[in-house]
């Protein structure tokens, strides 16, 4: 599959197309599962946004066998435009199993450069099946706590908010684990107030249009919205895990023996 918006500029996407193809050959690897992450999948860009392309890959089964296994990361030259990097799924699994919420993210991004979509959606199960909620909500919790003890910007508040929204989404859908990546689906699905929902959509469209927006203070609602989420969340911080570890290790295991070998086939 493949959901490039039409605003995207054609030339990068080129680029990036370009780099994903060179990434397969030259580490001999599959790439099931390319898309943007960053402020373009997350709904609020910046007209000088850059392009953050993630992608997950899968070597041939004999590489996972080797007593001397490749790195997990793969990495393409980072300009001022690009920033093209991937992780193997061995990684990826790993990650999500202990609530790495990034992982949930890249399958859900709505920018998709190459895709599988059985890839996805039995990645996506896999993450229903094994991942705690609350080491998802923790996620989110520390990523914008982290966020608020930086400089305070307009730019940082964004990111603060997402996370916000998410843990919000994750609330008012008890029995789900998996948010949406970006805001805007973030704010329809979470059942926020229509100020809220007003003053995140202005803020939004003064981002697409300006390139700094500096550290004037955050819409007092939005503000507002921010601190009473946070708190509602701090019981992520608590909260046991529900999921047997043995378990969870038997059903990562035998999916990653399928994806790889259902790699290989191809």
């Amino acid at each position: 599959m493949r959901a490039v918006p039409e605003h995207l500029d054609p030339s990068v996407v080129t680029q990036i197309d370009r780099r994903l193809a060179g990434v397969a050959a030259d580490y001999d690897v599959r790439v099931p599962w390319a898309i943007e992450s960053g402020s373009r999948a997350w709904g609020f860009p910046s007209p000088d946004s850059d392009y953050d392309c993630r992608f997950i890959y899968v070597r041939a089964p004999e590489a996972y066998l080797s007593l001397w296994p490749w790195r997990d990361v793969i990495e393409t030259p980072l300009d001022s435009v690009l920033d093209v990097n991937g992780w193997d799924l061995a990684k990826a699994v790993r990650l999500l199993v202990k609530g790495n919420a990034v992982v949930i993210e890249w399958l859900r991004s709505p920018i998709v450069y190459m895709g599988d979509e059985s890839f996805r959606d039995e990645l996506l199960a896999l993450a229903d099946d094994v991942v705690e909620r609350a080491a998802v909500g923790r996620h989110y919790l520390h990523v914008a706590h982290k966020q608020q003890a930086g400089k305070p910007t307009l730019k940082r508040f964004f990111y603060v908010l997402r996370t916000t929204t998410a843990l919000r989404w994750l609330h008012v859908h008890p029995n789900e684990t998996v948010p949406p990546m970006d805001l805007p689906t973030l704010l329809a699905e979470a059942e926020v107030s229509n100020d809220v929902r007003l003053a995140a959509d202005t803020l939004i469209a003064t981002k697409a249009r300006t390139r700094e927006m500096g550290t004037q203070a955050p819409p007092p609602q939005l503000a507002r919205f921010v601190e009473v989420e946070l708190q509602r969340a701090i019981h992520f911080e608590t909260d046991p895990a529900v999921k047997h570890p043995d378990e969870v290790r038997a059903t990562t295991d035998a999916y990653f023996r399928r994806a790889v070998a259902s790699s290989s086939a191809r």
